[in-house]
């Protein structure tokens, strides 16, 4: 048995998510009949991160244990001529160790959310960013986002259907910028709750609209009440950007994933 890592890059319009769900298409479920297609086996796909129904990922870092001998750029090959015409890409596959998991072996996650602030309407960008017509005050947002970074209880910015046992995350980075008529939003943590990124950006955006005052994003971090939510951010101007990894031996930390944030 042969682990293979995997750089998956993904439009997520018309998947329900990354992980198989039983009432619609999904990202993984592609690329499990991709490799059964291929192998003739049935391999299960684990990712780095779980993306809901219309996130995209620029470099979603998953593994699949094959039986079958194979070069990893002739399963590369394979694997993107069978996931035609789905919008799925595999970008990079490498032989791993078996105890590399691509979940379990992450340290770092990173996440951007990009929003196109203009009137008119969005066409070559529909369905890639979240398009909002009022004017945004990139630089309120970004001093309203430092309130977020560090250890937190992030419950107003958790989803009721969370699974994660904890709210408290430590939130590493949070840096919001303006290039032009896009605003983008960084986010990076070891890991991430059920729409937290979403949530944080929900209520930059009432920031940056001047709904909101600066100091209101980390009063309702304060309050730990999902009552206190202003806005969640649609999902279609999300993408999972990198997976961190490194090991205990020493070694280099990498990053999968090529877009600067």
């Amino acid at each position: 048995m042969t682990r293979f890592a995997l750089t998956l890059e993904f439009d997520g319009t018309p998947f329900m998510g990354l992980q198989r769900q039983p009432h619609g298409p999904s990202v993984q479920e592609s690329v499990e009949r991709a490799v059964h297609a291929v192998t003739g086996e049935e391999a299960t796909l684990h990712s780095a991160g779980r993306t809901d129904t219309g996130v995209h990922a620029l470099a979603m870092r998953s593994h699949v244990d094959i039986e079958k001998p194979f070069e990893p750029f002739r399963l590369m090959e394979a694997l993107n001529a069978l996931l035609r015409p789905d919008p799925i890409a595999v970008t990079a596959c490498e032989i791993v160790p078996g105890d590399w998991h691509a979940r379990f072996s992450c340290t770092g996650r990173a996440y951007e959310y990009r929003i196109v602030n203009r009137r008119a309407p969005l066409t070559l960008e529909r369905n890639r960013a979240w398009q909002v017509p009022q004017p945004l005050d990139a630089e309120a947002m970004h001093r309203a986002a430092q309130a977020l970074v560090g250890r937190h209880d992030f419950t107003t910015f958790r989803s009721v259907h969370c699974q994660a046992a904890s709210p408290v995350k430590t939130l590493d980075r949070l840096a919001v910028r303006r290039a032009g008529e896009e605003v983008s939003i960084a986010a990076e943590a070891r890991s991430f709750l059920h729409h937290q990124v979403r949530s944080m950006v929900g209520c930059l955006a009432l920031v940056g609209m001047g709904r909101w005052p600066v100091e209101r994003v980390a009063r309702a971090l304060e309050a730990r009440d999902r009552q206190e939510l202003g806005l969640n951010a649609p999902p279609h101007g999300l993408y999972f950007v990198s997976a961190s990894y490194g090991t205990n031996a020493g070694d280099e930390t990498w990053r999968s994933g090529t877009r600067s944030h």
